[in-house]
C-alpha cells in the first residue's frame, strides 16, 4: 500500500516507519511512505507557505498555491489516490473507516498547520476530512501518523498473526476482551480459570462476553450501532446480572 503525506514537517512523519509494526511492514515492502513538503513548491525567495487570513483574526493560513502544486505533483505519481485532510472539523475516525480506506488502496494525507488551509483548496481537492476527536493539536502530522499506524495493522501480512487485527478493539464494533499472560498468579490476582481449562468453546464464550460487557460498561453507545444475535444478547444479559450482584455485595 502506498501512503503519501503532504506536510511542512516530513522529518516528523517519517519517524512512523522507524520501528514497530509500521517499520517492519515498510522493510517487507508492504507499505510505501512518501512525504512532500509544500515549501518545495513555493515561488518566492522566502519560501512562504502561509499568509494572513482575509477578514482579520489571529493566526495565519496555509496558502493555496504551494499546497496545490504539491498535490498536483503527488497526483502525477498516484492519480487514483483519495486525498484526506486531517481536520478537527472532519468525520470522526473509526476502525471501519480505516478498513474501507485500506480496501480502496492508496491515500494522500494533507496535514494542515497554523489556523488551517484556504477553504478553496478544500473544496477543489479534498475528498474527505478526518478527525481524531474533539480537541486541537498543533498540526495534522500526528493525526496522519496515527492513521498510518492503524492502517498498517490492516494490511495483510503486516502483523505477526493473521487473526491479530481481526481481534483488535472495534474490529467487530466492540471493545477488546481482557488479556493475560504468565505468571498465573500476581500479587494475589489469578488468571481467570476458564482460560486455563483448554476448552476452546468456553474460552470463546468468555472472551465474547467480556468484550460485550466492557463495551456496555465503557462505551454503551457502540452497542446501539450493532445488532446482537441471541447468543450475544444472552451473554451480555448474564454479564450485566453478575455485575449487578457484585455491586450489591
Amino acid at each position: 500500500m502506498r501512503i503519501d503525506v503532504i506536510t511542512l514537517f516530513p522529518e516528523l512523519v517519517e519517524q512512523v516507519i522507524g520501528c514497530g509494526v509500521v517499520g517492519r511492514a515498510a522493510e517487507r515492502k508492504l507499505l510505501e511512505l512518501h512525504c512532500w513538503n509544500p515549501r518545495d513548491y513555493t515561488r518566492d525567495k522566502h519560501r512562504t507557505v502561509d499568509d494572513r487570513p482575509y477578514g482579520g483574526g489571529p493566526g495565519m493560513l496555509m496558502k493555496v498555491q504551494p499546497l496545490q502544486d504539491a498535490i498536483s505533483a503527488v497526483r502525477e505519481k498516484c492519480p487514483d489516490a483519495r486525498l484526506v485532510y486531517m481536520s478537527p472539523q472532519g468525520k470522526p475516525l473509526t476502525q471501519q473507516r480505516l478498513v474501507r480506506q485500506v480496501e480502496s488502496g492508496s491515500v494522500i494525507f494533507l496535514c494542515g498547520r497554523y489556523e488551517g488551509i484556504d477553504e478553496r483548496l478544500i473544496q477543489r481537492e479534498v475528498d474527505e476530512e478526518w478527525s481524531l476527536g474533539d480537541y486541537i493539536i498543533s498540526g495534522g502530522e500526528l493525526a496522519a501518523m496515527v492513521c498510518i499506524d492503524a492502517m498498517t495493522r490492516l494490511i495483510p501480512g503486516a502483523l505477526g498473526h493473521d487473526e491479530s487485527a481481526q481481534q483488535d478493539s472495534f474490529s467487530e464494533g466492540l471493545l477488546d476482551y481482557p488479556h493475560y499472560t504468565r505468571p498465573e498468579e500476581y500479587l494475589g490476582d489469578r488468571v481467570p480459570p476458564v482460560l486455563m481449562n483448554g476448552n476452546h468453546r468456553d474460552i470463546e464464550n468468555w472472551r465474547q462476553q467480556q468484550a460485550l460487557g466492557r463495551t456496555w460498561q465503557r462505551r454503551p453507545e457502540l452497542l446501539q450501532r450493532i445488532r446482537l444475535d441471541a447468543r450475544q444478547q444472552a451473554l451480555l444479559d448474564e454479564y450485566i446480572a453478575e455485575s449487578e450482584r457484585t455491586r450489591k455485595r
